[in-house]
């Protein structure tokens, strides 16, 4: 089957900066203190809760472009958000300016919300210990810049190389190191450093009559930079050109009705969307999802289980603590079938009568947290992956995905394939183009009939946009089978 390709090349030590053994241990970012006197300031007009949210972001980013580097940057954005809560009413002020005035100003106009009188009062946090679900012993930052360029010049030649029918390559790394603290006037204050980079390459071949295909990959994560060794851009670099390649001479997807295979990994982007934004705390406690009140309840096959894990080491989801400080956690949201629950921030928890999942995330101290997934995916099941291709008859086996929505009040969801093949007698048969998968999220849960033991993540390039804010995600399943899904395409079934 179709599948990303498994890493080949290993680039050598010297080729790779050397790291450091330790890292050592940074100074705080605001001192204890002043923290404490924006707490105090923020409840002065009372109010149920208050926090400080501190983020300081160390970006480097490379594009290229026609076998030239087209751009290196390096950037340092920092800021405090203050966000006090009373009720269901939030006030939220920041400010990139670190003199403590600026920052008492946002405090004061973060506590106005509360709409109360009253005096400040002193609000003592101690120091929580964080947990480490990835260790990174160097900064990604302390990396020369070259360094990251060289992975895209190297990804290039690969590509190139892999077939004269590649026309266009095109690049981009991006790596950030971000250190976040997390106060607040229940008395926690947290600290953690969170690292991430990505490498991705986008691939255009052009066959007979002009005909121009796309492929694209990516990989990276919460990884050191030494993770270019066992999966060197090389790898990236041919997969994407072989996703081109492969889907040239592509006939048009046939329409309607029909059952559909997904390839292991990065398929997981239907899950995360079709289903996962669903079982958001913010969408529940306003009625607008269709998964609204249904615990304890059957909403997918027997095969069916979905986790929300932000524990899983390096993947891009992960996290030790989310952004309102509360410890990332392992929540099964659908075993067997039946919904066990939902994914919560702080404010929602509350608000529900339930606690955090680890789950409040932001994109930046200019944002307010909500509700969010880290890592999901489908548990594996016990079906053989050769054996669930060789059932179908006829069918559509979709090997990597492209973009796609889905509207959270009716599950109603629409995905474009971008690698896809036509299944004949249990064997794949010619690439398709313009295939479509259309359906509702539940109903596609209910017609899984063979969840696969090849459990695969995606490999390190998600981004998820929720109301204007975009936080990094992974995704994965194993090989899955899904009957009588609707399939938009440009022929008549």
């Amino acid at each position: 089957m179709p599948r990303a390709s498994a890493p080949t090349r290993r680039a050598t030590s010297s080729q790779l900066a050397p790291l450091a053994a330790r890292r050592p241990t940074p100074a705080p970012l605001l001192p204890q203190p002043l923290l404490e006197r924006l707490l105090a300031v923020a409840m002065a007009r009372g109010g149920d809760f208050a926090e400080v949210y501190v983020e300081r972001t160390q970006t480097t980013s490379v594009s290229l472009e026609e076998s030239r580097i087209k751009s290196a940057q390096t950037g340092l954005v920092q800021g405090v958000g203050v966000r006090v809560i009373s009720g269901a009413k939030v006030g939220y002020a920041y400010s990139d300016d670190w003199d403590e005035p600026a920052l008492l100003r946002a405090a004061s106009t973060a506590a106005m919300i509360a709409q109360g009188t009253g005096a400040e009062r002193a609000f003592p946090v101690s120091r929580v210990a964080v947990p480490s679900h990835f260790r990174i012993p160097a900064s990604l930052a302390d990396v020369e810049v070259a360094q990251k360029a060289a992975l895209l010049t190297r990804a290039d030649e690969a590509a190139r190389a892999f077939d004269s029918r590649v026309t266009q390559v095109n690049g981009a790394y991006v790596d950030n190191t971000r250190r976040i603290a997390v106060a607040n006037t229940e008395g926690r204050y947290t600290e953690d450093t969170l690292e991430m980079c990505r490498l991705f390459v986008q691939v255009v071949a052009q066959g007979k009559r002009n005909e121009r295909r796309m492929g694209q990959f990516g990989s990276g994560g919460r990884v050191p930079f030494t993770h270019w060794l066992t999966f060197p851009p090389e790898d990236v670099a041919r997969e994407a050109a072989r996703q081109a390649v492969a889907t040239l001479g592509a006939v048009d997807c046939a329409a309607g009705p029909q059952t559909v295979v997904l390839a292991p990994g990065w398929s997981g982007i239907l899950l995360h969307e079709a289903v996962g934004h669903g079982l958001e705390a913010d969408f529940i406690r306003k009625g607008t999802s269709l998964f609204a009140g249904k615990v304890g309840e059957k909403v997918a096959s027997d095969l069916v289980t979905v986790i929300d894990d932000g524990t899983v080491a390096g993947n891009r989801g992960t996290l030790n603590i989310d952004d309102e400080g509360n410890a990332a956690e392992r929540k099964v949201l659908i075993e067997n079938g039946v919904l066990k629950g939902y994914l919560y921030d702080g404010l929602n928890a509350k608000l529900m009568g339930q606690r955090s999942t680890g789950s409040g995330r932001r994109e930046s101290f200019r944002h307010l947290p909500m509700p969010r997934m880290t890592n999901t995916f489908l548990a594996p099941g016990n079906h053989h992956p050769e054996d669930i291709l060789k059932e179908v008859k006829r069918g559509l086996y979709c090997a990597t995905f492209g973009g796609g929505q889905v509207d959270i009040s009716n599950g109603n969801f629409v995905f474009e394939v971008s690698e896809a093949y036509q299944i004949e007698d249990g064997k794949l048969g010619r690439p398709v183009k313009n295939a479509i998968l259309i359906g509702v999220g539940p109903e596609a849960l209910k017609n899984v009939s063979r969840v696969g033991c090849d459990p695969m993540p995606d490999p390190g390039m998600g981004t998820c946009g929720k109301n204007g804010q975009n936080v990094p995600v992974g995704v994965g399943l194993p090989t899955v089978r899904i009957d009588n899904v609707t399939v938009g395409g440009t022929q008549v079934g």
